[in-house]
């Protein structure tokens, strides 16, 4: 007999199971080491459940990359709402991008250090990608509006995401050990919007 279709509540529930468990396994075994038989494992369903819900492992992997977007854009709409001042919503941002990191080491990661899909065939993960920067690229073009900023706003937005990735990226893999914190430069480079030029 056909198994019964299953119901679009059904699907998600276990999708958003699967995706928390599948977030867990890829941070500690990397993405080469997980497949759809190991979350099976994890969840403590049958081999083939996760079938079900996930074509492969690519697409699972690009679930949690999804999730884990809408957590970190979340916690920058959250940080600059009803901040007005250009030049305090870039400060705070950076520190809300220093704190992802911290508290979230792991969906941090799988953000910025993993495997990616392709272009085009995850439309949900390309806008979470999107969202996730718009808040800096916003807070850049009022400063550049303000004249707290020169240059193109777009270009100065990814000169200032660099900045700041760059040093997170140093701190997180423990190479921030030549005299200065991790803290002590984020506001060096934050001290002042010009510092981006």
């Amino acid at each position: 007999m056909a198994r019964a279709a299953l119901t679009t509540e059904e699907l998600g529930a276990f999708r958003s199971r699967a995706v928390a468990a599948a977030a867990k396994l890829f941070a500690e075994q990397g993405y080469a080491g997980v497949t759809l038989r190991s979350l099976a494992k994890a969840l403590g369903v049958s081999p083939m459940t996760p079938y079900r819900y996930f074509e492969n492992k690519e697409e699972l992997f690009a679930r949690v990359r999804t999730e884990a977007l809408r957590r970190f854009a979340d916690v920058q709409r959250d940080a600059v709402a009803g901040v007005d001042d250009p030049e305090e919503a870039l400060r705070t941002l950076g520190r809300v991008y220093v704190r992802f990191a911290l508290d979230a080491p792991d969906a941090y990661h799988t953000i910025f250090d993993s495997l990616q899909a392709q272009s085009g065939k995850y439309p949900e993960l390309e806008s979470e990608q999107a969202r996730a920067f718009s808040y800096l690229q916003a807070a850049v073009a009022a400063a550049v509006d303000a004249g707290l900023m020169q240059g193109e706003p777009l270009q100065r937005a990814h000169m200032l995401w660099a900045q700041v990735h760059g040093l997170v990226s140093l701190h997180l893999a423990g190479k921030l050990v030549m005299g200065c914190t991790l803290d002590e430069l984020i506001s060096l480079v934050f001290e002042r919007p010009e510092a981006a030029r």
